[in-house]
């Protein structure tokens, strides 16, 4: 029996061994929640859908607490971000938890940041994901475009706030306001400069380098795609490599990969284009990458080794 006894604790020992450290309970189990904010034109869930798709449900199934925030589709950051405030304070009041961990895609990156740049005490750490942290060339060239005040930024404007307020309609955030002119102007490189100059927490002080892993108390990290064709069965991929073509650098065809680069960078070449970076097109991505919803379990273990 002793025998036998030894020879099924070998047996269990060895198969541990064999399994994925992150077939482990609590593998995404951080110290405090997890709150994702999305990105412009973004929402929670709409039509069944979610913006961060499957990438939720796999962070929890593991041990992580995570929040979705709504915010305003389309509007100035500061705006964006004193609503992802009253969001956070509504978290840690429900589960009791100091801080939360902040992940934002897009214009979710800026949108993180300013919550950790005016209440870092309840902030753990901030990510970007193909965050909007330097500007974005796109914007830089419709802002162009668009003179302010113009008959053409009118019926841009009115175009881009009907379906922003479409999107919020059907994601249940109707009463939110939308300003697309504001959101343009907040994802331009002048902008973003004067934004960085308020809220300098992670920014590189070189034009593609890390910034401080940590500033007041809060941990701040980021990584990106830096490709627009990724999977030919990818919808999507077309209009993100014709809109890479404005970059003269690597991009993931919204965003270079210079500008997302912030704090710690975990990596800013994955093959991903923008959308891959939220696991859509409904997870179609590229087939020989680490795949969108792994990184966002691997970043949850980061965050819980890293004490937070």
């Amino acid at each position: 029996m002793q025998h036998f006894a030894r020879l099924m604790a070998a047996l269990g020992l060895a198969c541990a061994l064999l399994l994925p450290a992150h077939a482990a309970s609590g593998y995404t189990q951080t110290k405090y929640p997890i709150v994702l904010v999305h990105g412009l034109f973004g929402w929670d869930q709409a039509l069944g859908i979610d913006y961060w798709y499957r990438i939720p449900a796999e962070l929890q199934k593991d041990g992580a607490k995570v929040y979705v925030a709504q915010v305003s589709a389309t509007h100035s950051t500061e705006l964006r971000g004193e609503q992802l405030l009253a969001q956070v304070k509504q978290v840690l009041a429900i589960t009791g938890a100091s801080k939360v961990n902040l992940i934002g895609h897009s214009h979710g990156g800026p949108t993180v940041r300013y919550v950790a740049g005016v209440a870092p005490q309840l902030v753990a750490s901030t990510t970007t994901v193909g965050g909007v942290n330097k500007g974005s060339k796109i914007a830089d060239l419709v802002r162009g475009t668009l003179k302010p005040g113009s008959v053409s930024e009118s019926v841009a404007a009115g175009v881009a706030k009907g379906l922003a307020g479409l999107i919020s309609l059907v994601s249940g955030g109707s009463s939110l306001p939308q300003d697309p002119v504001q959101a343009l102007e907040a994802l331009t490189t002048q902008k973003l400069a004067d934004f960085n100059q308020r809220f300098p927490g992670g920014v590189p002080s070189t034009a593609c380098g890390e910034g401080a892993y940590s500033h007041k108390g809060v941990l701040y990290y980021s990584w990106s795609g830096g490709s627009t064709l990724t999977n030919v069965l990818d919808p999507g991929d077309g209009a993100l490599a014709l809109t890479g073509l404005i970059y003269g650098e690597q991009n993931d065809g919204l965003v270079g990969t210079c500008s997302s680069r912030l704090g710690k960078v975990i990596r800013a070449d994955y093959r991903m284009n923008h959308i891959d970076e939220i696991n859509h097109f409904f997870g179609i991505v590229h087939l020989f990458e680490t795949n969108p919803v792994t990184l966002y379990r691997q970043h949850a273990n980061r965050l819980k080794n890293a004490g937070v």
